[in-house]
């Protein structure tokens, strides 16, 4: 996946590192709350409480930058005790909780607090309604608490308390404000406490109330930095996609694309950069909270291929947001090269230790390039406008080139990675911690690294950059597709290996050419590219399916039988959500439906033990001892392709696939039968509503939009 610095990354190599100290621990977040409207979030104790301080992730953040690191509320010598709070959508939360004793004269409660929490781009909005249904006047003092640190995310990261910063009372003596060097935050109430004391951060209430009678107070507080926000937020009302409404057999399906959709849509953010005469600004997708809440290369192209069945506008977005940044130079302190696409962009550079440090905009990716060209591809087949495809071909030919001299300077002609800087990441696939690739026995691989899923990217690229040439009568295509064939060749001749069950792919070839023999995740990111024959696509599909890669809740990322499985490993035995849908989508198109069915009922099943927000990535341990799986505790959640695998494993289910310039759209329902009867409303091909119902009997109703032929096939006959 496409992440800055995790757990095992904090050293530049797994031998480099030694053990943290426990005020250097990363932060946990899986019993945390997280609201979100990108590029501003809060994170809160699952009873709403922000802080206290201890090195935690607690806050309201905004553009990378913590806003605020405590925000409590107290009563003077009364109990608050939580009854019920949580998320509603992705950008409010509840929280419910009884004053304990106060103005009770019978067992039941009197006295409650209702705290409710609202984000928007750079404010939080916490309000306070106390009500007294008792029969008892009852008086007391409300105490609000807040601090600030004004931690760079970084910083938060490692888990660092930088410590608090003084306050000053507002101008209009009814909060509070914190300035630093480039960054304001302001505490605002309504109404005015009662006293103010910017000392100790405290805000006081004295508060009466009857029986019946109710108390509201409202906090505003608004962050921002002083030069602007680098990705700003988009318009409310200006989401690229439509939003598709799930009813089926299955309601756990139902409820996690639409907690989906509601996490996507606050995970927006637009490119500042984009042309003023090309109207509104593009959207693309932040890759998660807290961590990535930013522009990713490969997070954001992922997200938005995952989401091409509700429309292309996203797509487009993310595109063009990417091509502005396209490497035009070669600079081996950032790793850009001519053609490349980027990996990240942080406001400032990431300075984590002597060994491990990133400049604002790295490219140190291996796989976002070929990734860019068969977004591109695949937009065109769904429907893009050609005007829009054809003023990318451009950068799909840079990006083509880049693919050619990358292959080109390596002896064996494959696509590979080294780290140029030595303080940037060790491995740069999506399985980017300094411990993921290595071999059966548990040894490192040794880079240069040339990933089995880059080089069936890079294939599929190379076909589809071919088709999208000659349809706009570009030279080149013959020699693309050559060019893949001979990838594939060189592909079958050295990648694969084989064990007592059989012959499977190697994840890689290390330093010295010699396949990295351990068995992982990324067979599903080679189904279905054409890079694999019939043949070879069967024997991954029964590893895909055998226990040790599948767990009843998704795939691991690395067999149970290999040496270094870690339940609890970042990618070295952990369940990612978008892998897993990623192998779904592939083994529908290879024609393996079951495989893909099983797989698609472990994400259900998973989705509902995390109440249908899928996190990024969560533990191995599977169904056979644990019924629900459990978190990761540093995970994002939400995580923009864990959010968009929803839709992709429902495009699998229906065998959903468009040719907007061929005039067709397939549907051939391949795995349907647990979820039927079902019926999709707002998908999108071409601009136009697309519904879909298929019956209990597995008959299929489609209303597309007017000029498209509707194939209705059997998923045998695929």
């Amino acid at each position: 996946m496409s992440t800055t610095v995790k757990p095992q990354d904090v050293m530049n190599s797994v031998a480099a590192a030694t053990a943290p100290s426990a005020a250097g621990l990363q932060p946990f977040l899986h019993d945390a709350c997280v609201t979100l409207y990108a590029p501003s979030f809060a994170i809160s104790h699952a009873d709403g409480q922000i802080g206290p301080l201890d090195g935690g992730a607690d806050g309201f953040y905004h553009g990378d930058t913590r806003a605020l690191t405590r925000l409590t509320v107290a009563v003077d010598g009364i109990a608050i005790a939580p009854a019920r709070g949580g998320t509603v959508g992705a950008d409010r939360a509840a929280f419910r909780a009884v004053l304990r004793g106060l103005g009770e004269v019978t067992a039941d409660p009197a006295v409650t607090l209702h705290r409710r929490r609202r984000i928007t781009s750079g404010q939080l909005e916490e309000t306070l309604d106390i009500t007294n249904a008792g029969t008892r006047h009852v008086a007391f003092r409300l105490i609000v608490t807040a601090a600030t640190d004004l931690a760079p995310m970084e910083r938060v990261k490692q888990g660092e308390a930088p410590g608090v910063l003084p306050a000053t009372a507002n101008g209009a003596g009814d909060g509070f404000a914190w300035t630093g060097d480039v960054f304001s935050v302001g505490l605002a109430s309504a109404p005015a406490p009662t006293a103010l004391d910017p000392e100790s951060g405290r805000l006081a209430y004295d508060i009466e109330l009857a029986p019946g009678a109710a108390w509201t107070a409202v906090l505003r507080c608004t962050a921002a930095h002083a030069d602007g926000d680098q990705f700003p937020a988009p318009p409310a009302d200006s989401v690229p996609w439509r939003t598709p409404v799930l009813r089926s057999a299955d309601r756990r399906f139902d409820q996690w694309l639409a907690q989906s959709a509601a996490d996507l849509d606050r995970l927006r953010l637009t490119d500042p950069a984009t042309p003023a005469q090309s109207g509104p600004a593009d959207q693309f997708l932040a890759a998660g909270a807290p961590w990535f809440l930013t522009l990713f290369g490969r997070d954001s192209l992922w997200a938005a291929r995952m989401l091409l069945p509700i429309g292309t506008g996203l797509a487009a977005g993310t595109l063009r947001t990417l091509a502005r940044r396209q490497g035009a130079t070669t600079d081996p302190a950032t790793e850009e090269q001519p053609g490349k696409i980027l990996h990240e962009v942080r406001r400032a550079a990431q300075d984590f230790d002597e060994n491990f440090s990133l400049p604002p905009c790295y490219y140190g990716t291996v796989d976002a390039t070929p990734l860019w060209i068969t977004l591109l591809h695949d937009s065109w087949r769904w429907g893009l406008a050609p005007e829009q495809v054809e003023q990318l071909l451009p950068h799909a030919e840079s990006a083509l080139e880049w693919m050619r001299a990358q292959a080109g300077s390596d002896p064996d002609g494959f696509l590979k990675y080294v780290d140029q800087t030595g303080r940037g990441l060790a491995n740069q696939g999506w399985k980017d911690s300094g411990d993921s690739i290595r071999h059966r026995d548990g040894r490192l691989a040794a880079s240069p690294i040339a990933l089995c899923e880059v080089q069936a990217y890079a294939y599929e690229a190379a076909r589809g950059g071919a088709a999208l040439l000659r349809a706009f009568g570009r030279p080149g295509a013959d020699r693309w597709e050559e060019w893949a064939e001979r990838l594939g060749e060189r592909f079958r001749a050295r990648f694969w290996v084989e064990d007592e069950r059989g012959a499977y792919p190697a994840v890689a070839l290390d330093r010295e050419g010699r396949p990295v023999d351990s068995v992982t995740s990324g067979f599903g990111h080679l189904l279905g590219t054409g890079l694999l024959n019939h043949e070879e696509s069967a024997l991954l599909a029964a590893r895909l399916s055998a226990p040790d890669l599948d767990s009843g809740h998704g795939l691991r990322t690395l067999s149970t039988e290999s040496v270094g499985f870690n339940p609890y490993g970042y990618h070295i035995g952990s369940i990612w959500p978008h892998d897993t849908a990623i192998a779904v989508h592939g083994l529908a198109r290879a024609g393996f439906a079951e495989a893909a069915a099983g797989l698609s009922a472990g994400l259900l099943t998973a989705s509902a033990g995390f109440d249908a927000r899928l996190p990024e990535l969560f533990a191995g341990h599977g169904a056979a001892t644990d019924a629900v799986p459990s978190p990761y505790p540093a995970s994002c959640r939400p995580q923009a392709w864990a959010a968009a695998s929803s839709v992709v494993v429902l495009q699998s289910a229906l065998g959903l696939s468009a040719d907007v310039p061929g005039g067709t759209l397939t549907v051939a329902p391949a795995f349907a039968e647990a979820y039927r009867p079902l019926k999709v409303t707002g998908l999108d091909v071409a601009g136009g509503r697309l519904d879909i119902s298929v019956d209990a009997d597995g008959t299929a109703h489609i209303d597309a939009p007017a000029g498209l032929e509707v194939r209705r096939e059997h998923p045998a006959a695929r």
